[in-house]
């Protein structure tokens, strides 16, 4: 049994209102792949990079018990580049510049070494991709999670609604969830997108937290207040990918457990802004990730007298 993550890998130049990094190690996959390691044993990584990667962040991956078979180098192109820059309350951003590079054309090949797959995560890439990915597994995951964003909403809408009716657990923030339902009510906006196929949806909120909807329920997990909050990039992939490996730790899927890894997601998520790319997620201990998962128990925890 094993967790898939596919996804992008890249490297950033990113400028906050506290710092300026360049060519630091970016995109979905290293994120979530990271966060999920922290869980499971098992993460498995299907990706491409250019020959401008660096070897010693595929060594830090390894090092985390992530298996890099399902990554493909391109020797002959650069990896996928992005560049951005954030605004003074961290949640807007402008995007500078975005080389696809080798991601232009990535076709996600599944090693047979990952065809024990039960736990699937489709972070954002275009929805074709992702159904290829699906496809090519010989056996349906036990649990397929899918991120995607309004880009594809807006250039193919529908790959991304016949992706969406293939997984069980679609996550998305609240602008996403608002432009694919067409309703402002986030409730009535889950309504409408859980009848579009997934069995369970997750709404982020940044610093507001996340909402869970799915089996006739709703949870609404906390954001915790950070006096330091460097750079956002990957907190959603973080997320994602600390979600997932909770769920393949504790092995059954229900509403109980989702809520669980929920709190664990948005733990690891906290820790990711802490510092710039995936710097904070490489070094995390047992003990640091639970005292964070109290943090968060705390925020809501009351009795009413």
């Amino acid at each position: 049994m094993s967790v898939i993550v596919i996804g992008s890998v890249a490297l950033d130049d990113i400028e906050t209102p506290f710092g300026k990094v360049e060519k630091i190690v970016g995109g979905a996959a290293p994120f979530a792949c990271l966060a999920a390691s922290y869980f499971y044993d098992k993460v498995k990584l299907v990706a491409i990079i250019g020959a401008n990667f660096p070897k010693q962040e595929i060594d830090v991956w390894q090092h985390h018990h992530i298996n890099t078979e399902g990554l493909q180098i391109d020797e002959t192109r650069q990896s996928f580049y992005w560049s951005g820059k954030y605004h003074i309350d961290m949640n807007s951003r402008d995007t500078l510049e975005t080389g696809l590079n080798v991601l232009e054309d990535f076709d996600p090949i599944i090693p047979a070494s990952y065809q024990d797959c039960e736990f699937l995560l489709l972070a954002n890439l275009a929805p074709t991709t992702q159904q290829t990915a699906i496809k090519r597994l010989h056996k349906r995951p036990k649990l397929i999670v899918m991120d995607t964003m309004n880009f594809w909403m807006d250039i193919a809408l529908d790959d991304l609604l016949e992706t969406i009716r293939m997984v069980d657990v679609l996550t998305i923030n609240d602008a996403e969830a608002r432009q694919l339902s067409g309703e402002y009510s986030l409730v009535k906006a889950a309504k409408k997108i859980l009848n579009m196929g997934p069995k369970y949806l997750i709404i982020k909120k940044g610093e507001h937290g996340a909402l869970l909807f799915g089996d006739d329920l709703i949870f609404s997990a906390p954001a915790l207040p950070l006096a330091d909050v460097f750079d956002p990039t990957g907190a959603g992939d973080t997320f994602a990918g600390g979600f997932i490996g909770y769920l393949a730790k504790v092995g059954t899927v229900n509403f109980t457990n989702m809520k669980n890894a929920v709190i664990y997601g948005s733990a690891l998520a906290s820790f990711c802004v802490e510092k710039f790319g995936t710097e904070k997620l490489k070094n995390l201990t047992e003990e640091e990730i639970a005292a964070r998962v109290q943090q968060f128990v705390s925020l809501s925890k009351f009795e009413i007298i």
